[in-house]
Formats: structure tokens, sequence, C-alpha cells
């Protein structure tokens, strides 16, 4: 018998003799993540990785934030890269130098908080050929700053921009300079995002006449002239602001405007019934969204009833997509007529409709409406009934039903007839463990997503109704938080179900412990994984929970693992400390933060990821000799530096 040293090496033997041309021109076709993984476990892929990389077209990191050290090497000249998306993280404003490279066309960078506001002047100065810029949370950190001139350069050297998405706070920037500075940017720019903006700055930048040239035709804006989407943070929705918009932007199709107000708004700072005529004006708006959020203050636009609907729907009959946040005083007749004039909606959205009710929804079969996406969050006046209209609508891929306290089994018989749902939220509801069984003859098979989170009335035998006898699912994120009656024999059943969860929510739990750690850690996928798929993992404030939990919480368990949620505390955190230092690519969350984005509130599509091979490309990142391998790579990139 051969030893298994003789073996790997006929192994690596046998790999070494493939052509180098069929080796690269399967490695052309991988991600990143699995590109490097390949090049850990041969010479010949570590060889043909080395090449790769200073031609590859595209450079996506987004689910892991690597050193500067660590992705130097990753990144060498390669005047073929047109895209890169990282997690900047763990990066600064060092690491400028070899990530902007003058080929980009599409460039998102994520968690920048420790750039300072030279990233934005050397993005316009490297990248003249950018078509789509992301940057997020920029100089967020505390010492960093942006200066008027750094977004100046940016927008001026970027002549060809299509796209941009500043999530942060551009408020920061001198407002008397603000309208000057846009009037430079690309008159190709189609789609802008901002993180948070005044309602008076924007009103300033989009009325005309405010750049540093005046328009040839006095209809158009001086800047923006282009703009199709808009999507923006604001202190305030104002009737002023609603009325630029509309009559400066003349080719837009999407405006999305969420505000979240300190303090309750004054007329002049709010948004009125005249404010929602002036709405698309031009009759091209296909998405509209307006949100009134209620983070710092419990407040929503009192200003607004039945008639504003009224006569905003004239306007609406080509809508899409429509999303109504914070309208407490708009009733069933404001609602419904948005329904009966939008014939073409596929998408609607309401949160805290708190005069909504099953009425609007009673004669929906008689519309021609095909509606896909729908969520009524906080509609706590909705019952069985309203959703027994809705399924009608056998297309539904997306029900969101979050916090509507007063639906129960009924409803869940209705959802059953849903064939093609993926995503299904039932926070907060009335439901019991044998309503749950009408999940399982179709609905189950199709899910991705299942939320079941403050079902009080939910018990370990949830587990069983869902799953019991069902093979293969593509459910892949689960949400049992704030289940009292949900306990570890609720997690071990759901081991035993062998579905390949890429999240598992458990948090306010009091009855899940160190036996559900356990039993995910030791959960068979197939005949060898042993737990592998879980990304996130949240267990704050689950009452069993102690530092044994935490042996079960290092390599080689949850190779996978990038979230964590636990519960802080004097005889935790050191464990806690000790697990972040062994795992440095693992987020651990003691606080009670909620994990990840928020893949429910995505517009278009359908939350998905790219899992694959992440855990073998970690252990890539972390071994010692990860600069030799590549540092023919590393000698060219300084020669080049020094040349420069």
């Amino acid at each position: 018998m051969e030893s298994k040293e003789e073996t790997a090496g006929a192994g690596e033997a046998s790999l070494d003799g493939l052509p180098s041309a069929l080796v690269a021109t399967v490695m052309t076709k991988l991600d990143i993540a699995s590109i490097c993984s390949l090049a850990s476990t041969s010479s010949v892929f570590r060889s043909c990785a080395r090449h790769i990389l200073s031609f590859l077209p595209s450079f996506n990191l987004l689910d892991t934030a690597p050193s500067g050290d660590m992705l130097r090497p990753l990144l060498p000249p390669n005047p073929y890269l047109t895209t890169l998306k990282l997690d900047c993280s763990r990066l600064d404003d060092s690491a400028i130098a070899f990530l902007l490279k003058p080929s980009l066309q599409d460039l998102s960078l994520h968690n920048c908080a420790d750039f300072s506001g030279r990233l934005l002047s050397e993005i316009g100065n490297r990248c003249k050929d950018l078509r789509s810029l992301y940057l997020g949370s920029v100089a967020e950190k505390r010492g960093r700053a942006i200066h008027i001139s750094d977004l100046e350069e940016l927008l001026s050297g970027c002549s060809h921009l299509e796209a941009l998405i500043l999530m942060f706070d551009v408020s920061l920037f001198l407002r008397h300079n603000f309208a000057r500075v846009w009037a430079s940017a690309s008159e190709k720019l189609t789609s802008l995002e901002i993180g948070y903006i005044s309602s008076v700055t924007v009103t300033e930048l989009l009325s005309p006449n405010l750049g540093s040239h005046l328009p040839s035709n006095p209809v158009q804006p001086s800047v923006l002239p282009s703009i199709q989407k808009l999507c923006l943070n604001v202190d305030y929705i104002t009737d002023a602001m609603i009325g630029t918009i509309s009559k400066g932007l003349m080719f837009l199709t999407h405006l999305d405007l969420q505000d979240a107000p300190l303090i309750e708004p004054r007329v002049t700072f709010d948004l009125t019934n005249a404010g929602l005529q002036q709405i698309n004006q031009l009759g091209r708006l296909k998405h509209l969204s307006l949100v009134r959020s209620q983070e710092f203050l419990i407040t929503y636009f009192r200003r607004v009833n039945d008639l504003g609907l009224l006569l905003m729907a004239d306007k609406c009959a080509n809508m899409e997509s429509i999303c109504l946040g914070g309208f407490c005083r708009v009733t069933d007749t404001g609602f419904k007529t948005i329904l009966h004039s939008c014939t073409r909606l596929y998408k609607l959205k309401v949160t805290h409709g708190t005069h909504l009710t099953d009425l609007v929804f009673h004669d929906i079969s008689a519309t021609s409406l095909t509606l896909t996406h729908v969520s009524l969050r906080r509609c706590n006046l909705l019952t069985n009934h309203a959703v027994l209209s809705l399924a009608s609508n056998k297309g539904l891929k997306i029900l969101d039903l979050r916090d509507c306290r007063s639906l129960g089994d009924e409803a869940l018989l209705a959802i059953g007839t849903l064939p093609r749902l993926k995503i299904l939220l039932l926070d907060g509801s009335d439901i019991t463990d044998a309503g749950l069984l009408y999940l399982r003859a179709s609905v189950i098979s199709s899910l991705y997503a299942l939320s079941l989170r403050g079902c009080k009335r939910l018990t370990d035998k949830c587990i069983t109704a869902l799953f019991n006898g069902c093979c293969v699912l593509e459910l892949r994120e689960l949400d049992l938080s704030n289940l009292p009656n949900f306990s570890d024999n609720g997690v071990l059943l759901l081991a035993k179900s062998r579905i390949p969860f890429f999240e598992l929510r458990m948090r306010q739990c009091p009855l899940v412990g160190d036996t559900a750690v356990m039993a995910l850690a030791s959960m068979l996928i197939d005949e060898a994984k042993h737990g592998s798929s879980l990304r996130l993992l949240d267990l704050y404030n689950c009452g069993g929970i102690t530092a044994l939990a935490f042996r079960w919480l290092k390599k080689p368990y949850f190779p996978r693992l990038k979230w964590l949620g636990v519960t802080g505390n004097v005889n935790i955190d050191m464990v806690v400390d000790a697990l972040a230092r062994s795992r440095p690519f693992l987020h651990v969350a003691s606080h009670g933060e909620e994990l990840g984005a928020d893949p429910y509130d995505t517009s278009d599509g359908l939350y998905t990821h790219d899992y694959d091979d992440v855990d073998e490309f970690e252990q890539w990142l972390l071994e010692a000799d990860i600069d030799s391998d590549f540092e023919e790579i590393g000698d060219a990139e300084n020669n080049d530096e020094m040349v420069a």
C-alpha cells in the first residue's frame, strides 16, 4: 500500500504534468478567492496564479478584508484590470499606490473609514477611465478629513463616470462651494447615490444657474443633466427639494429618498400634499421610494393625507415600483388609488401604514396587477384576509409581513399556495408550529430566506413541521431569534436536517446554549463536511452560552464563518478577544448589533452570495510564505514605483 506522502507526491506530479495553457485557461474562469486557493495546492497552480494576476480583468474581494501587506502581492501591475471591488476595513492611504490602476472602469471600495480625502483626489488623478465608482464610509475614522478640493479633483478627473455612489456624509463639504464643484461632473453621469446630504444643499445643487456656467437651454439644470437614478438620504424630505428634483432632472426614472429627522419638522421643512403633486411632472418615473425613518425620532409624514396620494396617482400610471414609509394619515382610500392607478406595478412596499387595512387588497384579484415583491411591514391592522387576497398573485417572490401581529395560521395556508416564493418574513406574527405545516407542501422547497423572529408561539416542533421529510432545499438563511420556547433540542433537529445554511440567527433565545453550538459544529452537510456552510451565526443573548461554546467556535469548526454574534460580559470578553485573534477574518459582535447587511431591503433581485473556497483563501492569506510565493510580482511592482 502506498503511503500518504507518495500518493500526494504522485498527485502533484500529475498536476505538474498538465499543460500550463490549459491550467491558465481554467483559472481565468474562476474568482480571485478560488484562484488563490488553487495556488496553495500545487506548484503549477502557483506559477499560473502569479501569471494570471498580472492580466486578470476583474478582482472581487468584498467578503474578506485583507491587510495591505496581504493584498499588495495580489495586485501587481496589470494593464487589463477593469473591475476592482474590495472591503477596505484594514487599509488606509498607504494602499492607494497599488489599489488605483489607470485601466479601472468599475471601482468599489467599501469601509474606507481609515482613508482620508486623498483617496478621492487620487482616484480623479489616476483613474481617468472610470465608468462606475462606489466609495463607502470615507474618512469616518477620527482624525481623517475630506476637503472640497478632493471632491472637485474626483469629479473633474473622472470625465467618463456614469454611476457614482458616495456612501458617506457629504454635508461636511462647504455648502457655498458644493454646487460649483458639481458643475465639473461628467455629463455622462446617469446614476447618483449619496449616503447623507442636507435637503437645502440638494435644492441649491439642482437649481438652475447655480453652477459656474449658465446653461444654453434655461429648462436644463446647470449640473447633472443626464441623471436617471437618484438615491439620497437627507435630513428632511421637503416640498422645495421635491419640486427642484422634478423640474430639474429631465430624464429621471428612479427616485429614492429617505430622511431621518432629529426633531419634528416645521411645515417649511416637510413634505405636504403640494409636494406630492409635483412628483413625476414629466411622467418618466418607473420607481419611487419616499421613506421617513424613525432612527432618531418617532415621526411620520403628518402633513400628507389621502388627497396627496390622489394627486400623485394621476401621474403614476407607468410606475413599476412604489415604496412608501411613514405615511400615517393615509388611509385605505389613498393606498387603493395607487394600486388601481399603477397598472404596471410589480413591487409594492409600505412601512408604518398605521391606517392600512385588509380592504385595500379586497378586490386585487380583479385588477391586472402581477405583483412579485410585496412588503407590508408594521401595518398592524392587517389580518389573514389581506394575505388571502394577496395570494392571488401566484408570481410572488418576496413577501415581507414583519410586525403584522394579527396574522396567524390562516395566512400560512394562503402563503402555502405560492410556488415561486423566495423570501418570506413573518416576524412577530401569531403563527404556530402546526401552521408551518402548510409551507411544507410546496413553498419550503423554493424558499431561499425565511424569518420567524419573534413568533413567540413557536417551539422546537417548528423544525419538524418545516423540514421533516424534505430532501433538497434552497433555503440558506433562517432567522429563529427571540423565540422563548425554542431550545437546544430544536437546534439538534436542525442539525439532523443537513440543510447547508449560510446564515442562522438565534439571538435572544433563552433556552439555546452550548449544546446548540456543538451540534452545529458537528453538523454533517454531506458525508465529510462538518458545519462548513455557515457564514453567519448570531447567538447574541442566548441564555445558555458559556465559555465552553467558544472551544467549538475555533478552527477547524465553522471554517467559513464570517460573522458571529455573542453576548459580551466580564467572563466572556477575554474568550471573545482570544477568538478574534485566532480568527482575524471573523467579525465578532458582542454589543447586540445586527450582523451583516439587511438582505431584505435590496431593491433589485435576490440577495445571493458566492461562498466558495473562502476558507481555503483565508488559509492562503495567513500562510507565512505569501511574500515568497509572489516575490517576483512584488519586486516588479516595487521597481515600477521606483521608476515612477
